[in-house]
């Protein structure tokens, strides 16, 4: 027989799952101010193999427009700056021999509307994942019910499942509100 407590506790899991995903999305998305979060999909071609760009270097923000970047091994100063360019963060390196810099230009507002959009996105198919656990899981309570599942446990699992979906997608929304809220602040 199916264990309600479990399964909701599963589909808690799994509906955080999906949130966190979207919260490192939403990092890693550009709003204007300087943030080594991404960084994180840069990774640097070091002694063979490829490896994210926080392992061959110090990353730092000195200033709310500037992200610096020490290398830890002088050599590898090429390497990095073409991983940069290569990768799809879209900032041009700017290097002095020891430390390479990247400087965030203030986003026009056609740019701040086309962020918003790709967060939107992102938000969505987060709510669409939220929303696919809900179905999931209301599927399996049908299917205890011919197990032997009362119908009331059945009624209260549900209304406890939608609860906890509701509580997924307020948050969803929120961070979705603040993400905004940063890219469109000037």
């Amino acid at each position: 027989m199916l264990d309600v407590k479990q399964t909701l506790n599963d589909a808690s899991e799994r509906m955080e799952m999906a949130t966190m995903y979207l919260s490192d999305e939403l990092q890693r998305i550009r709003a204007g101010r300087a943030n080594v979060a991404i960084l994180d999909g840069v990774r640097v071609d070091s002694y063979g193999s490829k490896v994210p760009l926080n392992q061959v270097a110090t990353v730092m923000v000195p200033d709310a427009r500037t992200i610096a970047i020490k290398p830890w091994d002088k050599k590898a100063i090429k390497d990095i700056e073409k991983a940069i360019m290569d990768s799809d963060v879209g900032i041009t390196p700017e290097n002095n021999g020891e430390l390479i810099r990247l400087n965030l230009p203030q986003p026009t507002e056609e740019r701040r509307r086309d962020l918003v959009k790709q967060c939107n996105k992102i938000g969505e198919r987060t709510k669409v994942e939220i929303r696919n656990v809900r179905s999931d899981i209301k599927e399996k309570l049908k299917k205890a019910i011919k197990d032997g599942l009362s119908e009331d446990n059945e009624k209260d699992a549900e209304e406890s499942l939608q609860k906890i979906h509701d509580k997924f997608i307020k948050q969803v929304e929120s961070l979705l509100e603040d993400k905004q809220k940063e890219i469109m602040t000037v």
